[in-house]
């Protein structure tokens, strides 16, 4: 498959990153014209002036790792986040909501956070590897009622966790396809055969720190 550049969201989210590892991302994402970096939202001034002569989008996360936020402080996120020049919110969804199907705040939530995106897309981190197929699917359906753009599927930080898996890939694009959703595919991605897999089960997107590699091997 060519062109897999295009999928690639080059991911550092790593607690004990430095300036150093940052430049880095970034010279590699221009260097092979990375369809993004995805990295924290204290780190979004930097990428914005970073990348700023190139097409190379600015990806953050809210709520992250654990969802469990506050609405107002998700909402607050996203709103700063875009202010510091934020193209595309990740937000990771309330995992005990899900659980619970208390879908009137889930999509509250969604909705409120999508409209802080102001014309930015949202893309809604399901955390698969805590979700049965059922709880997929459900989480799915809320990301439509609430307006997202996208569904994701990991934030890559659970214990021992594998990340994205091709079946829930395909049962997420399944459920949201026909309402004009689109599926990232981020956790565990590490190669090319993982990474041409992911799309075809139906990603548009790759979250990943191996950007580099998938593309070399």
């Amino acid at each position: 498959m060519e062109n897999l550049n295009n999928y690639i969201e080059h991911t550092l989210l790593k607690q004990d990153a430095t300036k150093q590892d940052f430049t880095k991302l970034f010279e590699e994402a221009k260097k092979n014209q990375f369809l993004g970096v995805c990295v924290n939202p204290c780190y979004v001034k930097l990428a914005k002036e970073s990348l700023k002569n190139s097409n190379v989008k600015v990806v953050t996360v809210i709520g992250f790792p654990l969802g469990a936020n506050t609405t107002k402080t998700k909402v607050f996120e996203t709103t700063n986040a875009i202010s510091d020049g934020a193209d595309e919110i990740d937000m990771v969804i309330n995992v005990t909501k899900v659980k619970d199907r208390d879908t009137e705040f889930i999509v509250d939530e969604i909705s409120q956070i999508k409209r802080a995106c102001e014309k930015h897309n949202l893309k809604v981190i399901l955390e698969t590897d805590l979700l049965t197929k059922e709880d997929i699917k459900y989480a799915c359906e809320c990301a439509i009622k609430g307006g997202a753009d996208f569904v994701k599927t990991s934030t890559g930080f659970v214990k021992g966790g594998v990340g994205a898996k091709v079946e829930d890939v395909e049962l997420m694009y399944q459920t949201v396809k026909n309402a004009g959703l689109q599926v990232k595919a981020s956790g565990g991605i590490r190669d090319k055969e993982t990474a041409i897999s992911m799309i075809k089960a139906g990603a548009v997107r790759l979250g990943t720190s191996s950007g580099v590699k998938i593309i070399s091997d």
